[in-house]
């Protein structure tokens, strides 16, 4: 107990306190709690739904714990974009984490489609318009920290992209748009302009913050990176870009294609089209797919 003593002593007196203080105010500090350590009760306080169905509660938790995940993933991703130095295995241990999050955001889905009433969901659905899962910030945050700008513009989107393309340009034509953004007339929806008030400047401060040290960038900064990193890696990209997505699709279309007639989603997107890999061609680290797994991008003998 008195080496423990002398350490705190030792550590404050480095940080130029006084150990005393510190010491003394143990005697009037709580012991912390569960409760307290986690914030239990301001988060179960968070779920405020709009409409009296009780299925609505569990649509709630269920994207707020979607968040959730993300932002373990995040989390992830920042410690390995903003370090000097990360070799390889530190890589693959940070990337197997974010594949973890990312099956149990896979598996989660079905909350969604088998968790909660068809009736319900139709019914409360009415109420959220124009939100949308589309503007959930953190994903757009994830894809900056892994990959260049380049990679999140699809193949129509490079076509009109200028010759040297600026940060604003790749945002003009970023793939994410296309399920906003009508180009024959130059109008948005209110989801997409409502949500690129609210974050657009903050994805283009992160995307100049971290030009030239996203994970690819990483990647393309070791020398021999080993088969397993190259292995996980596409693991990573092929869950979060084609398997992910591809869930969500198929939930989609359980409530909005139904015997009494397609739907609309409630950011009024074309969510068919803007949610199928295929559509989106988001790919992480492009140069560890061969041209023809490329161009199978999504293809799937149920899509």
């Amino acid at each position: 107990m008195s080496d423990t003593i002398d350490q705190i002593i030792d550590k404050y007196q480095e940080m130029g306190e006084n150990p005393e203080t510190h010491l003394q105010g143990l005697l009037h500090a709580a012991p912390i709690t569960y409760w307290d350590y986690i914030g239990v009760d301001t988060l179960l306080s968070l779920q405020r739904p709009r409409t009296p169905f009780k299925d609505e509660t569990i649509f709630i938790l269920y994207h707020q714990v979607t968040e959730l995940l993300l932002k373990m993933m995040r989390h992830e991703l920042e410690q390995l974009v903003y370090r000097e130095g990360v070799d390889g295995d530190q890589m693959v241990t940070k990337i197997k984490r974010c594949i973890r999050y990312t099956k149990m955001l896979i598996d989660s889905f079905a909350i969604m489609k088998d968790g909660m009433d068809y009736g319900e969901y139709q019914e409360f659905r009415k109420t959220l318009t124009p939100a949308s899962g589309f503007q959930s910030a953190q994903f757009r945050y994830i894809e900056l920290l892994c990959t260049p700008l380049e990679n999140l513009i699809n193949a129509e989107g490079r076509k009109r992209l200028p010759k040297d393309p600026s940060i604003q340009d790749y945002f003009d034509h970023i793939y994410w748009r296309d399920a906003g953004y009508d180009r024959n007339t130059g109008k948005k929806t209110l989801t997409l302009a409502r949500f690129e008030e609210r974050y657009l400047e903050d994805f283009m401060v992160l995307a100049k913050k971290v030009r030239g040290q996203t994970l690819q960038d990483k990647l393309e900064g070791i020398q021999h990176p080993s088969t397993l990193l190259l292995d996980v890696l596409k693991e990573f990209d092929h869950l979060y870009n084609v398997e992910w997505p591809l869930v969500h699709l198929r939930t989609a279309a359980h409530y909005l294609e139904s015997n009494d007639g397609k739907k609309t989603a409630t950011g009024g997107s074309q969510w068919k089209k803007y949610l199928h890999p295929r559509h989106q061609q988001r790919k992480f680290f492009p140069a560890l797919w061969t041209e023809s797994e490329k161009e199978q991008w999504g293809e799937t003998k149920s899509s």
